[in-house]
């Protein structure tokens, strides 16, 4: 993606350009960065950028921050990637093989994505034009499972895709499953919601950010008026298994935006890819690891293990002080910077947030009415390769919103029995549990109640339920090798369960709390998936593009003459503005849009 002004690589020699006032705004005597020149020589030095959080924000913000020549040092407590990275199961290499690879949860890269597939293109990776980017696949399908009938599969072609081959049986369930869910969702529903989305794709800013940030999904298609697979498919379907909120709380504008932008993706408008794109390897080999070694080349420093605990605010000067880091021998050290950029999740920033802090920009204060629930990932190990589908599967009936992809089918230059674990696993079936509050069918508890032990058996029935349902018996317990389920996830089966890697949900109301990437205070600035973003969801996508907005800001607060990072927002179809036009005109006289039938 081209982008205006200095080129890329011409960003290092720009450093002297930075004015020598931002220079020498930092305070203090413990410096962020180990290669910080003292006397003389410091004043001619580039300023310095602690970077809170090394996670795709954090090292979105590194990237951008090293190319235009600033000396970053970034802070991570755990490990860099965040929750986007992928581990390793402890103890489970063998004869010189790899560890088996685990996940906070399978990577989801849509089409929709531009700000984040612009970075992946600036990570080089060996043998590949286009970087890690280029370690972007595409499946061929996806599939609605249901429980107790045919599941809907649906192609996701895209230019030079040559679709697999089909059996005689295969071709049968399809159509069987298509006729099954025509038939289920009456004519009049169907036609219900085509209209509902119609109204929101011809609704203006106003109207969006007003009435619709303000109505319930599940209200907005009157959910509770319709058939059980409306309800599903339509209601639930794109809110709990996809933005991991309840569809009776999830904002309409969040997810009607996310609806309109994958329609527009499908139809090939303003897309960077296909529909849906995932890694060729694991996340850590295919683009963690790689970014990392990239970004050490640019000078980069890296801090992991240590725990950021509180931003230290100088009420007298206006500006943060020093970051008030706990090393990983439990040492607390006050380190000092030019610029601060706190880039780690939103319930774990906002700890960091003091009295004076809140004070001084309200919208921190906000950012406590931003809520997070639980979407954790758990790997199943396979002896023997389950001939599921070639993409990821969305189970419609599961009590847990389960959401699933065999791994090692879309990694071609992995041999996985050769390559991981002790030789006997051949495949990898990576599932996310987004409803950790309803009972499972096992058990009868929710998912918070289990033993660790518990969620994987009850995952693995509710799997089974949805595919060996209609004849077929494609997930065996014999196959079945062990499971890994996220690390972050502690406490489970006790009263006091606790998730260390929780994600943001959309509730009404969360478009107006999120804030803005620059504050108040004038060398600080924010970067996550929480920032107001015009994705407004929870994703790399959002974290990525914060990233580049808190750059900016830092950017002009100092003067600086290199260029701005690109923005880039979601699609907006260019036919459809007239109609937005009018829609504004009929908001302001308190008239409801053209098409609502109410």
């Amino acid at each position: 993606m081209n982008r205006t002004g200095t080129s890329r690589r011409t960003f290092v020699g720009t450093a002297a350009a930075v004015t020598a006032a931002a220079a020498t705004a930092g305070v203090g005597a413990v410096p962020a960065h180990a290669a910080a020149a003292t006397g003389a020589a410091e004043q001619a030095a580039p300023p310095a950028v602690a970077v809170l959080g090394g996670g795709v924000a954090g090292l979105t913000a590194a990237h951008e921050l090293a190319e235009r020549g600033f000396r970053v040092t970034v802070y991570e407590r755990r490990a860099l990637g965040g929750k986007a990275r992928s581990m390793d199961v402890p103890d489970s290499a063998r004869g010189g093989r790899r560890a088996l690879p685990a996940e906070h949860g399978f990577r989801f890269i849509p089409g929709i994505y531009h700000n984040l597939p612009d970075t992946m293109r600036r990570i080089p990776f060996p043998g590949k034009a286009n970087g890690v980017w280029d370690n972007l696949v595409a499946p061929a399908e996806m599939a609605f499972t249901r429980t107790g009938r045919e599941d809907l599969r649906i192609p996701l072609p895209w230019p030079g895709h040559r679709p697999a081959e089909l059996t005689l049986d295969e071709i049968r369930r399809a159509l069987t499953a298509l006729m099954e869910t025509a038939r289920s969702i009456p004519l009049h529903e169907a036609a219900y919601f085509v209209n509902r989305f119609l109204v929101f794709l011809t609704s203006c800013d106003e109207r969006r950010n007003g009435t619709w940030e303000a109505t319930p999904w599940w209200d907005f298609l009157r959910a509770d008026r319709m058939s059980y697979d409306y309800q599903r498919i339509l209601a639930v379907g794109l809110t709990r298994n996809i933005v991991a909120t309840k569809a009776e709380e999830a904002s309409t504008r969040t997810v009607a935006t996310l609806l309109e932008a994958f329609a527009f993706n499908a139809l090939g408008r303003g897309a960077d890819g296909p529909l849906d794109r995932i890694l060729d390897l694991p996340t850590n080999e295919a683009w963690i690891d790689p970014w990392v070694s990239h970004l050490t080349s640019l000078g980069v420093e890296f801090r992991v293990g240590w725990t950021v605990r509180e931003m230290a605010y100088d009420a007298a000067a206006g500006r943060i002080s020093a970051a008030v880091i706990e090393d990983p021998d439990g040492v607390r050290r006050s380190v000092t910077a030019d610029h601060y950029i706190s880039a780690m999740p939103v319930e774990h920033a906002r700890r960091t947030w003091g009295a004076a802090l809140r004070a001084a920009d309200p919208q921190l204060a906000r950012c406590d009415k931003l809520e997070t629930d639980w979407m954790t990932g758990i790997q199943f190990y396979l002896t023997e390769k389950a001939p599921l589908l070639a993409g990821h599967a969305n189970l419609i009936d599961s009590p847990w919103s389960l959401t699933c992809i065999q791994q090692a089918h879309h990694w071609p230059t992995r041999d996985f029995a050769a390559d991981y674990g002790d030789g006997s696993v051949v495949d990898c079936l990576s599932v996310d549990i987004s409803e950790w509050d309803r009972p499972g069918i096992l058990y009868g508890k929710t998912a918070k109640q289990c033993t660790r032990t518990e969620v994987a058996r009850e995952v693995w029935a509710q799997l089974k339920a949805g595919f060996n349902d209609t004849g077929r018996t494609v997930l065996k317990d014999g196959s079945l090798h062990s499971s890994f389920l996220d690390p972050g996830v502690d406490g489970l089966g006790t009263p006091n369960p606790t998730n260390d890697d929780q994600l943001l949900i959309h509730p009404v109301g969360t478009f107006h709390n999120r804030p803005q990437a620059a504050t108040r205070v004038p060398n600080f600035y924010l970067a996550g998936d929480y920032v107001a973003v015009d994705i407004d969801l929870a994703t790399m996508e959002g974290a990525n593009a914060s990233a580049r907005q808190a750059v900016n800001a830092l950017l002009d607060r100092t003067g600086s003459t290199a260029a701005r990072c690109t923005v880039q927002p979601l699609f907006r179809a260019p036919e459809l503005e007239a109609l937005k036009r009018h829609d504004r005109l009929r908001f302001r006289m308190g008239l409801r849009n053209a098409l609502d039938v109410g």
